[in-house]
């Protein structure tokens, strides 16, 4: 698979995988949206985040839908650990861990969110594009 549809099928896979993750792990409680331990704990999220992978995988007989469906999960976790009340951690019951408690909708912190999520998408298609020339071409 090419750079360029590498590019399309992660864009497509990380839009399906943190909508599923949002969509099933957010539920309004008096008035307040809040995150729930059913997609928001690390090997939760691995699973939801590798559910639309599957399809793509054998679709296109290629290795890279399960290795980006294996990372949005853990990148999804990775970014709401900063958001207010963290995620979820399973130690002795329910406890959630976060290293800030910066607002939902903190405009600075989304825009660093999004620039730290395409920062990511870039560093993965740079390291695909480097083994997909020198090793497939």
């Amino acid at each position: 698979m090419g750079p360029f549809n590498s590019l399309l099928l992660s864009s497509l896979l990380s839009s399906l995988s943190n909508s599923l993750v949002d969509g099933l792990g957010h539920e309004v409680r008096g008035g307040f949206v809040r995150r729930t331990p059913r997609t928001h704990t690390l090997p939760r999220s691995v699973l939801w985040g590798l559910l639309p992978s599957l399809p793509f995988l054998f679709l296109f007989r290629d290795p890279l839908p399960l290795a980006l469906g294996l990372l949005v999960g853990p990148s999804h976790m990775f970014l709401d650990v900063f958001k207010e009340r963290g995620i979820y951690v399973k130690k002795g019951g329910r406890r959630r861990i976060a290293l800030a408690h910066f607002s939902y909708d903190d405009p600075l912190v989304n825009g660093l969110a999004v620039l730290l999520g395409a920062l990511m998408l870039f560093a993965s298609m740079r390291l695909h594009t480097y083994h997909y020339y020198n090793y497939y071409s």
